[in-house]
């Protein structure tokens, strides 16, 4: 077997670097001089990508275009904006160039994440955890006789992905109605599912909406004032996609008129948000630092889940998680 060379600029513990190389043993794993910052980085150009055979992380688009070796990318996050573009697809297209990402590292955590804004927003808990209230002064009545159940509420999610399917398994024993938003509804989705054409009647009836759309050019503030109209007076929006698929300004007068009853964001533009922002302010509007995907060995399942993939490119089966 030829070795190959695997470019990989992710920020791994010692624990995960060392599973990375000796999972991928006998093909070498070659790092650049300089890792991005962060993941919403601009990742530097390195000259030891033009060597690579697979990619690994975040690497720079311009790299991938002048790459005469690169056969696979495999993103380690679940979202990949900076390839999710017209230009770069029809690259992918034109070279064979296959590319997956990490959804299946990062859904299940995300689902819980969102679920949990749920129940926190149906038990009052951000108000309740604030209270001194005393057993049956008005205070205390209205939290008691404000919490509602899930139970029987209505649900619309925008983006039907990883991250829905675990969803709706959380979902499935508090019997919600569930429509999910998806492109191309296939049919097998077991609950309704409606297209961007169809979404208005969809957010008339719902309880909660559920952002999970990426950000490409099509969902630049898709939620927007004439979407936040859609809406049902008294929805909960939430918001664990990404921030710049929502107008800001659009949502902070949804929450102060009164038509939406709460935001609850993981995604924010910028992140995080100035310590002033008005929607930091708004007492019904609850952020959490994009924290949605985070869970314990986080890097361990991610070079897991990237030594799994690799073992199916080398035996010639499906890849997980493929996005082009």
């Amino acid at each position: 077997m030829t070795a190959l060379k695997i470019f990989s600029d992710s920020h791994l513990t010692g624990t995960a670097s060392s599973l990375l190389h000796d999972g991928a043993s006998p093909h070498e794993i070659i790092v650049p001089k300089t890792r991005p910052a962060s993941i919403l980085s601009k990742p530097e150009p390195d000259p030891s990508f033009a060597l690579a055979d697979i990619a690994f992380g975040q690497p720079d688009v311009e790299s991938i275009r002048n790459s005469e070796k690169l056969k696979w990318l495999h993103v380690s996050t679940a979202g990949f904006t900076r390839y999710d573009t017209p230009e770069f697809r029809m690259l992918a297209a034109e070279r064979g160039l296959i590319v997956t990402n990490s959804s299946s590292v990062y859904s299940a955590p995300c689902a819980e994440h969102v679920f949990a804004f749920m129940l926190a927003q149906s038990r009052f808990l951000p108000a309740a955890l604030q209270s001194q209230a005393a057993n049956g002064d008005a205070e205390w009545l209205g939290l008691r006789g404000g919490s509602t159940s899930l139970r029987g509420q209505s649900v619309v999610i925008l983006g039907f992905g990883a991250i829905a399917l675990e969803l709706v398994k959380l979902l499935a024993p508090f019997e919600m109605k569930i429509t999910a938003m998806r492109r191309t509804p296939r049919g097998d989705e077991g609950f309704p599912t409606v297209t961007p054409e169809q979404l208005p009647s969809a957010l008339a009836t719902a309880d909660h909406v559920i952002n999970i759309l990426p950000e490409n050019t099509a969902s630049l503030k898709y939620i927007n004032t004439a979407r936040f109209a859609e809406m049902k007076s008294g929805a909960v929006f939430h918001n664990i996609g990404r921030g710049t698929t929502v107008d800001q300004d659009d949502l902070l007068a949804a929450l102060r008129s009164g038509h939406l009853a709460a935001a609850w964001l993981d995604v924010t533009d910028p992140e995080p948000l100035p310590a002033g922002h008005p929607l930091r302010l708004e007492p019904n509007c609850h952020i959490t630092p994009h924290i949605a995907g985070g869970h314990g060995d986080e890097t361990l399942t991610l070079v897991k889940h990237f030594l799994g993939n690799l073992r199916r490119y080398l035996d010639g089966t499906p890849l997980l998680d493929r996005v082009m």
